[in-house]
């Protein structure tokens, strides 16, 4: 029997290959689905099975990519009703894969359709649950996704929820293993654990939401107590998993056309696109195409555009560092963002060497702020998330969180300096490349972050509930 966990840290997801004797099964595969051939040719297997826990809403899944060039079957629990030839399991059915079983356990909670995969070894012996979003490591999934197609409320499928994990995985052994589909850093969770595999029996010490004594009516409002707004682009990534999509083989030949300076101004103005920037904060800053947003590769760089950029079929012009335009055609691809029309041929350096119009986002070093902040006090926008900001900010700061920016445009002046800063710089520069493209000449970015900021004299303070002021 082999297990293996193919985790992509940049969306916080699990995939998972599995095999005995010359059969394998894939779950909840990413979009690029040639490694998992790969791996299968490598391994001398077929793989027989595609299984999807649910239908995902933050990445699109490669299972229609995989079932096509494979000829493996997709398997989905009871509920699911895809528009793709797909078996749908009943609840408890088991499926042979070499010597192993694997049993469909039908968990809904998270959306009507989940449902966790137990896998038991060749004795027959509880070995591992592949979980999907129905349990995390030390959370469990949200039950706010799935409302509109449920037609329930959130408290409703937070009870299904509660059920499913009474009766169906709690009664398991404290020996097996979970097999989560997403880790820390997730929008599928809210309080997940770092680590990515766990046994089921630490679980029940450790994860809140499987509390022995837990009423229903307790786990209810535990589990939907600061649950923060989805991405706009989830229902987009559902719908695709769901109905189908175009071959990532045809997005990424369209998206990784090499196109002239001339050409590619001539796209932007035809089409409208977006000019994604995908260099680092400190190179964007320096220099950059007029109106282009800049989200780095190097971060949670999917996600990000997801949260960001209005609409999944949205026109997409890149620009790139030489040599990773692919890379970022298939992670724009990961979330559903299938429209890239192609990147600018010799990067921001070919643009220079044009003559075009460039543009630039003025930084301060930490030092130079803390010398200009004792001096005036000016305005500080700080787009960390709430939680973050509560901890600990500088005084007077607003809070502006990078998620909902555009809900906040009319706070942040455009007259006189304007500061940002994030945790880090890797935020801040995308917030200020969207406010320069909307008309903001007045931003300067903050180098290092409030982790700089924490470096300096700067006086800080943190939010304090009201409920804990004594009186």
């Amino acid at each position: 029997m082999k297990v293996e966990q193919i985790y992509t840290g940049c969306l916080a997801q699990g995939a998972y290959y599995l095999q005995s004797g010359n059969e394998a099964v894939i779950i909840d595969p990413l979009r690029e689905v040639e490694p998992y051939i790969e791996k299968a040719k490598k391994n001398g297997a077929t793989i027989k099975y595609v299984l999807e826990t649910h239908f995902h809403a933050d990445f699109v899944s490669g299972h229609i990519d995989l079932a096509e060039k494979t000829g493996a079957t997709i398997v989905y629990g009871p509920n699911a009703n895809p528009k793709f030839s797909a078996h749908i399991a009943a609840d408890g059915e088991e499926l042979k894969v070499g010597e192993l079983t694997i049993k469909v356990l039908h968990t809904p909670g998270h959306t009507m359709e989940s449902t966790t995969y137990l896998l038991k070894d060749e004795r027959g012996k509880d070995y591992a649950i592949f979980s999907g979003d129905t349990l995390f490591l030390g959370d469990v999934g949200r039950p706010d996704l799935a409302q509109k197609a449920a037609h329930m409320t959130q408290e409703e499928l937070a009870g299904l929820l509660y059920d499913s994990l009474r009766s169906k995985i709690m009664t398991l052994a404290d020996d097996v293993i979970v097999y989560p589909a997403h880790g820390a850093g997730s929008a599928c969770g809210k309080n997940m654990m770092k680590e990515t595999v766990d046994t089921l029996g630490n679980q029940k010490k450790m994860n809140y939401a499987l509390r022995e004594s837990m009423t229903r009516e307790e786990f209810i409002q535990e589990v939907t107590d600061g649950l923060l707004p989805p991405p706009a682009y989830f229902p987009e990534n559902v719908r695709m998993n769901k109905e189908g999509y175009e071959s990532i083989d045809s997005v990424i030949k369209k998206g990784t056309r090499a196109l002239s300076p001339e050409e590619f101004e001539l796209a932007a103005n035809e089409t409208g696109a977006l000019i994604l920037d995908t260099r680092s904060a400190q190179a964007f800053a320096k220099g950059f195409v007029p109106n282009s947003i800049n989200i780095g590769i190097d971060g949670s760089f999917a996600p990000w555009v997801g949260a960001l950029v209005p609409g999944v079929a949205h026109p997409i012009l890149l620009i790139a560092d030489e040599g990773r335009e692919e890379e970022i055609v298939t992670r724009l691809a990961r979330v559903g963002y299938d429209n890239t029309l192609g990147f600018l041929k010799g990067g921001f350096k070919s643009w220079l060497q044009s003559g075009k119009d460039v543009d630039a986002i003025e930084t301060v070093t930490i030092n130079e702020f803390a010398n200009r902040y004792k001096k005036g006090k000016p305005v500080v926008i700080d787009v960390r998330k709430p939680s973050e900001f509560e901890a600990e900010h500088i005084v007077d700061a607003i809070n502006t969180p990078l998620d909902f920016l555009n809900e906040h445009l009319a706070e942040i002046p455009k007259e006189g300096e304007v500061y940002v800063h994030c945790a880090g710089g890797y935020r801040s520069m995308i917030a200020a490349s969207i406010l320069k493209a909307r008309g903001w000449n007045n931003l300067i970015d903050v180098d290092g972050g409030f982790k700089a900021i924490l470096e300096t004299e700067i006086p800080r303070t943190a939010y304090v509930c009201p409920s804990t002021v004594k009186k």
